[in-house]
């Protein structure tokens, strides 16, 4: 039997008033997180990711969090003067553990995200159901709506616990692109390069229809529209190019091969991820925009110090190359391309093209390297 991707939490939410970093968080490195299914649906990860609590978390509607966890890992270690830090953000269904599953391509020993001279911080998303806090630890009682934001904020938490003052390298790709435009964003003195693979700057008119199709199903069959709903989705994270080459026509069974494909894609899902925390980081993808409070796109994004890239995938039917050359020109920031025929999912499976990326956005942090206060979010 597959276990699910959170056990209930013993921690609560809620509360009347109270500011979001007022009270110091706490470290729970003695605690784990269940264990983490990958994302290609095989065997489970032995790693157990430690669980940080932050007693008080204020969100940026207002609502208070209270005990709110993050499980994360922690790979490598940092030097002495605590400036080798890299965080990164995982995408929509990921997990904290990008070197043990979903970039371990790109993170590891001698990899580009060299665990032997970095040290690399990829914590659950808040609203995720791998350890963190999300509405699967309370099954039928309401959660609050969370954003890009709130993950920023709440992974800045856990960074400066950690007494980093100046971040290496910021990084994700797809939602994970997203909150590291937002971390840029909210601490624009903090990390000395930022890079987003595959991200816009303010989720776009046909992303948020999608999310709507994939919303709708799920809450007309439940986990049978879960299944469903990730189909939906993997027909925009890869190319018609790509599975017509793989699939073309040929049938399985009284079906078609692309149309079993997908069916393992949707199957798997529903056997690792929780439907309510999908809702979640859908309503939060949806209300992505990294202008929103800060006078547009352009304002927030040309606020940051350190070298801010964005990542095009010119094929990528969910956020196309046009969306990412639309906020870096508006930023005046890097715009770089992966070239692939998967399309959106070329981020996590172009290990090469994607290491040549990261290896080039180390190397202006490093040309950056300065001791930086670490800022209150702007």
């Amino acid at each position: 039997m597959i276990p699910t991707c959170n056990e209930p939490a013993r921690e609560r939410w809620g509360g009347p008033e109270g500011s979001g970093l007022s009270e110091r968080s706490e470290f729970t490195g003695s605690r784990s997180a269940p264990p983490i299914a990958p994302e290609d649906g095989g065997r489970f990860s032995e790693r157990r990711p430690r669980v940080h609590v932050t007693p008080r978390f204020l969100l940026e509607s207002g609502e208070l969090l209270q005990f709110v966890r993050q499980a994360y890992f922690l790979d490598g270690e940092l030097n002495e003067r605590r400036d080798n830090l890299v965080v990164v953000f995982h995408a929509l269904t990921g997990s904290a553990d990008a070197a043990g599953d979903w970039w371990k391509e790109v993170v590891g020993p001698g990899r580009a995200l060299d665990t032997t001279r970095y040290a690399v911080l990829c914590a659950n998303l808040l609203g995720s159901c791998y350890g963190s806090t999300g509405p699967a630890e309370r099954p039928g009682q309401p959660f609050p709506r969370v954003g890009t934001r709130d993950m920023a904020r709440l992974v800045y938490a856990l960074v400066r616990e950690l007494e980093v003052e100046s971040v290496a390298l910021a990084v994700g790709g797809s939602l994970g692109g997203m909150v590291a435009l937002e971390w840029a964003a909210s601490f624009p003195a903090l990390t000395r390069s930022t890079l987003a693979f595959a991200a816009p700057a303010a989720h776009t008119a046909a992303a948020i229809g999608w999310n709507h199709v994939q919303r709708r199903m799920i809450r007309a069959a439940g986990e049978e529209g879960l299944e469903i709903a990730r189909m939906v989705g993997m027909l925009t994270y890869r190319t018609a190019d790509e599975l017509e080459g793989r699939f073309g026509r040929r049938r399985d069974g009284e079906g078609f091969e692309v149309g079993a494909y997908l069916s393992r894609h949707g199957q798997k899902l529903r056997a690792r991820f929780d439907t309510t925390s999908y809702l979640a980081l859908l309503d939060a993808m949806d209300a992505h925009d990294v202008g929103r409070g800060r006078d547009g796109v352009a304002r927030a994004l040309r606020a940051v110090r350190g070298r801010l890239t964005g990542v095009g995938i010119p094929g990528d039917l969910l956020y196309s190359d046009a969306d990412v050359r639309r906020w870096t020109a508006a930023a005046g920031a890097e715009y770089r391309e992966i070239r692939s025929i998967h399309g959106h999912d070329a981020f996590l499976l172009e290990g090469a093209q994607v290491a040549a990326l990261v290896g080039e956005a180390l190397t202006a942090a490093e040309d950056q390297r300065r001791p930086v206060a670490l800022g209150r979010p702007a």
